[in-house]
């Protein structure tokens, strides 16, 4: 967008940290908030509070620690005892914020304790000398140490608020946030805690037949520093239904392990105090649910009771993207996540703290993604003044600079440079540092704007937008009838391509020679001019190939009217692809603009002919298996980068029934900035819509012509490597011919600096200009919590695809299986205190559907399978798509929507689009009507028992044929009409490309596998696991060496 500084050195990328940390288990703390450690708490809590329930006496021996406690536990509490609370310590925080909380139900009609109840199911009586099977006490004898978690991990410093920025609107980098303490809580409303089952916080979807679970591990008894266990304090959660008793019947270990229905605690802790959580946006009875804690009951055990593993319980995102809100509220003036997501919002601070978080740190960035009507960016224009930057970095103006020496100079808050405020640009600062025009400054109150760059930004005039058509004109062309398609097509969008009055369009096709155009408006018929020289090309008139379209709109109409019935009788089957793209290099090269290729034959005749490829089944599983994956003639990637410097895009629609190297064709697209559209099978009665749509958005849709982007970052950090389709001008220059609304971009980040002296680090994206600040954290737990698993999601599908044409494919599934092992270890080695707890897989809110979606993107059409699963024409278009999506996109196709229909067809209620279902076959009932929508297709599948009547009111008295050969469209009657609205909606949800819909009826195979089962990603697939056996996978994974 302007001059830009190509000198800056491009580091390699940090090596990832490979050592597997120890075995560790789970308990709900907070990511930030102070660990155990090895000093002993300035206080010694109270003794415990009133029991109306009997407890065994208190095991013998004494607490493991760094340090012996101060004090010996009490004397055991006989039955009917009744023990007092203790009185609050005078340097303790006040109790009285704290809510007190009534007993815990009990079973019995009578309300009487029920026994405890061993694993065996029988009564105990005493506690029992040995801990029953699979669960290991800990005060039998030899006893284990409890393993300490380390000194309190540092957070960012508090009390030290950034003078660049405002403060967070909750505060909570400002203090410590603390870890769940014994005070009993309640689901707050809204949660998914299913109705009449007890719950954890922390733990969500609990399952109430969990007499053979291992039962979760509660927080409270860890409150206290290491070398400080005081007596048993009672648990703070009411017995939980369905969880029997266990033994031993301790009271510290009912309170550590939530056996004994004990009464809540109802004082504080004495470790923080009521006004210190609302501080954090927490109320003082819901402490423990805040923290991003949650964890997995898992079977498979050796020697462990456990049932396995609850499918109900797992974490599924049918809520689709969920982007994390508490990031956008600590820093209100942040450009909108739909530009720009950070795979973490938590900056590490050093590089060794980096080297532990294995889900790499990037952002994920759509410059010019769509906006809802009225959250239009606002558009500034310095017109005199000039555009206002460091001189220095070259940063824009934004949000986040600071105006000092009463508004006669600003900061620059990437690299603190002090530059001086032009005079027409003056205004003066209140008390506070602010402009008083600040309300006519939305560059300084907006973290996205666009700027009118004057003529010293632009290396040559504003272009006129320019269109050129290569057509294959083969058989196969002209029978499928894309031919008529695409006329019809480019005909009825004349009007709407942008530019007005200055848009300039051509043609040429092709077969086995090559077809020029000559659309002087002057004609009354267009000019054929014929060049079957294909060694050397040359263009014959080359002032009227590219023509005006206003001026020559009669012709340019005449000529696609004509065009299927010109190539009709056309019987030729070769292709010169190679040579008419050298020609339309020719055509275009003085202007640049848009070429969009429609292709339909593998090419056969001149430079860049290709070969079949991909037939030899021995080749899969070898090192060799990715060559098939890379372009096979460096010829395309050569012409790709002469396009690019020519600022010309390249959009290729592939159409062909057999192969055509759409891996080779592709690289086209890839390195200008363009987008693949694959149409396999193309048929025009079938396809056509489809079509259409994308072809009509591909030519109307707002896009920026002659683009460069670079992303600006603050010091000691910079981005190392981009990925996405594009040509890297310099270090960390993006060269974009032209990019659109539906085009992302995903970037790596690394450290410069062992360790970062700021609390802040800010982002700025130079095409648009949108502006982003992230805080920087100390502790590992913070960058968890601030993690963003849809960019994650989005940087891993483009490494993993990236990783496919330098290795197998199953190399790079296994590296994403890796990654994910890495991350969940890390995170339980970051909060596990005991080695005894077994069963239960950690991990943190933030992340909970990280691992469906990794097994999403292994079973996805760039990563599945081998040979047999998928065709290498279908594997490379796929890749190529995904490259390019934006986050919601790509999450929606990794995990579409399943919806089911009969019943709100036969009902007058409105369709509610929230329902959506597990994608399991289990989720399909014989008796009903699901739709299927992954963003590209519909799938509409009709069960065997379903309402005939429904059926022909869908498709028709031929509703018993074959599905095949029915097609889904409006009928005279209220259920056609309803379910053509649901499928309307849903593309007007997402219109950058267009859900063609196929009908597949239940056991109708192949087609039903084909369409929807190899898609229900939770089901085992052709040898790929399930959701239930990934994520017990992952849990084996995870405690290997830990």
């Amino acid at each position: 967008m302007g001059p830009e500084n190509p000198n800056r050195p491009n580091y390699p990328l940090r090596p990832a940290a490979t050592p597997f940390a120890s075995q560790q288990s789970s308990t709900p703390f907070s990511s930030s908030g102070p660990a155990v450690g090895s000093e002993a708490p300035a206080f010694r809590p109270g003794p415990p509070a009133a029991s109306n329930f009997q407890a065994p006496p208190f095991a013998g021996g004494p607490l493991v620690g760094t340090e012996v406690p101060a004090f010996r536990p009490p004397p055991s509490i006989r039955s009917g005892e009744v023990v007092g609370p203790p009185p609050p310590p005078s340097y303790g925080p006040p109790t009285s914020g704290f809510q007190r909380f009534p007993n815990p139900p009990v079973s019995s009609a009578g309300q009487v304790p029920p026994p405890h109840i061993s694993l065996t199911g029988q009564p105990v009586i005493a506690p029992p000398t040995r801990p029953p099977p699979g669960h290991a006490s800990p005060f039998s004898h030899p006893q284990p140490p409890l393993v300490s978690m380390g000194s309190p991990p540092q957070i960012i410093k508090t009390g030290q608020p950034n003078p660049n920025i405002p403060p967070p609107a909750d505060q909570r980098f400002s203090t410590p946030i603390p870890r769940p303490s014994s005070q009993p809580s309640s689901p707050p409303t809204g949660t998914s805690y299913p109705a009449g089952r007890g719950t954890y916080p922390g733990y969500p979807n609990m399952q109430p037949n969990s007499d053979s679970q291992a039962p979760p591990m509660l927080p409270a008894s860890f409150q206290m520093q290491q070398g400080g266990y005081g007596p048993p304090m009672q648990s703070s959660f009411p017995l939980q239904r369905g969880y029997a008793p266990q033994a031993p019947p301790t009271s510290l270990l009912a309170q550590q392990r939530g056996y004994a229905p004990v009464p809540p605690v109802s004082t504080s802790s004495g470790l923080y105090s009521g006004n210190q959580f609302q501080q954090h946006g927490i109320a003082p009875a819901q402490q423990s649910l805040a923290e991003d804690f949650s964890s997995l009951s898992l079977g498979s055990v050796p020697g462990s009771y456990d049932a396995g593993l609850d499918i109900t319980a797992l974490p599924r995102p049918l809520d689709g993207d969920v982007e994390p809100k508490s990031y956008a509220d600590m820093y209100p003036m942040n450009c909108d996540s739909r530009f720009l997501r950070l795979t973490t919002s938590g900056i590490p601070n050093s590089q060794s703290l980096a080297s532990r978080w294995h889900l790499s740190i990037g952002a994920v960035v759509c410059p010019l993604a769509e906006t809802p009507p009225g959250e239009e960016v606002p558009i500034v224009n310095f017109a005199t003044t000039g555009i206002i930057r460091c001189r220095r970095c070259r940063t824009y103006v934004n949000p986040y600079v600071a105006f000092t020496d009463n508004g006669r100079k600003w900061r620059c808050n990437i690299c603190s440079l002090l530059n001086d405020v032009p005079s027409d640009y003056f205004a003066h600062v209140d008390a506070s540092g602010r402009r008083v025009d600040l309300d006519q400054r939305p560059e300084l109150i907006k973290g996205s704007v666009e700027f009118i760059a004057p003529a010293e930004y632009m290396v040559r005039p504003p272009m006129p937008p320019l269109y050129f058509f290569l057509i294959d004109v083969s058989i196969s062309a002209v029978k499928s009838g894309m031919l008529e398609v695409m006329s019809q097509t480019i005909k009825s969008c004349l009007d709407s391509l942008p530019g007005s009055t200055r848009t300039q369009i051509g043609f040429i096709t092709y077969d086995s020679t090559i077809h020029f155009y000559n659309m002087k408006s002057s004609l009354a018929q267009p000019q054929m001019m014929v060049v079957s020289d294909l060694d050397d090309i040359f263009v014959p008139l080359p002032d009227d190939l590219l023509v005006n379209l206003s001026e020559s709109r009669s012709v340019v109409e005449a000529f696609l009217d004509s065009l299927p019935s010109m190539f009709q009788e056309n019987m030729n089957v070769e292709s010169a692809f190679g040579p008419a793209l050298k020609a339309a290099f020719l055509v275009m090269s003085q202007l640049g603009g848009k070429l969009l290729i429609f292709q339909n034959s593998l090419p056969s005749l001149g430079a860049g002919l290709l070969k079949l490829r991909g037939d030899d089944i021995r080749v899969y599983g070898t090192d060799k298996e990715h060559t098939l994956r890379l372009p096979e003639d460096p010829f395309y990637k050569q012409m790709a980068a002469d396009f690019t410097k020519y600022q010309i895009a390249v959009n290729v629609y592939a159409f062909s029934d057999k192969y055509t190297d759409i891996a080779t064709l592709g690289t086209l697209a890839k390195y200008t900035g363009g987008q693949v559209y694959y149409y396999p099978n193309f048929q025009a009665s079938i396809h056509k819509e489809k079509l259409k749509h994308e072809l009509t958005r591909d030519l109307t849709r707002e896009t920026a012509w002659e683009a460069v982007m670079r992303i600006r970052c603050g010091k000691g950090v910079r981005f190392t490597s981009y990925h996405g389709n594009f040509m890297l001008r310099s270090t960390d220059l993006l060269a974009l011919p032209a990019v659109d609304c539906d085009k992302a971009y995903a970037a790596q980040l690394s450290l410069e600096e062992t360790l970062l002296t700021t609390q802040t680090v800010y982002f700025q994206v130079a095409l648009l200009v949108h502006t982003a600040a992230a805080p920087v954290v100390a502790d590992l737990g913070e960058m968890y919590r601030l993690a963003d698993t849809g960019a994650i999601i989005s940087l891993f599908s483009r490494l993993a695809i990236e990783k496919t044409l330098s290795s197998k494919l199953e190399e790079a599934r296994n590296g994403v299986q890796h990654r994910i092992v890495k991350a969940l270890r890390e995170y339980r080695n970051l909060y596990a205190v005991q080695h005894r707890l077994s069963g239960r897989m950690i991990y943190p809110e933030s992340l909970k559907f990280l691992p469906l979606y990794g097994l999403a993107l292994c079973k996805s059409l760039p990563l599945r399978g081998g040979y047999s699963d998928v065709q290498l024409d279908e594997r490379s278009a796929a890749a190529y798509t995904m490259m390019a999506l934006p986050v919601k996109s790509l999450l929606k196709l990794l995990y579409p929507n399943l919806v089911r229909v009969d019943e709100c067809l036969v009902k007058t209620e409105e369709f509610d689009t929230r329902k959506r279902l597990p994608l399991t076959v289990e989720s399909l009932d014989t008796r009903g009507l699901y739709i299927f929508d992954d963003g590209f297709q519909f799938v509409v599948w009709f069960g065997k028992a379903l309402s005939p009547d429904i059926t022909k009111n869908l498709v028709g008295e031929d509703f018993a044929t074959d599905f095949s050969k029915v097609s889904l469209s409006q009928r005279d009657n209220p259920m056609s009409r309803k379910i053509m609205e649901i499928l309307n909606q849903s593309r007007k949800s997402d219109p950058s490309y267009f859900q063609l819909c196929h009908l597949v009826r239940q056991g109708d195979q192949p087609r039903e596998g084909f369409f929807l089962l190899t898609s229900l990603v939770e089901d085992q697939i052709g040898g790929a696991n399930g959701y239930a056996d990934w994520m017990v996978l992952l849990f084996r994974q995870v405690q290997q060496n830990a």
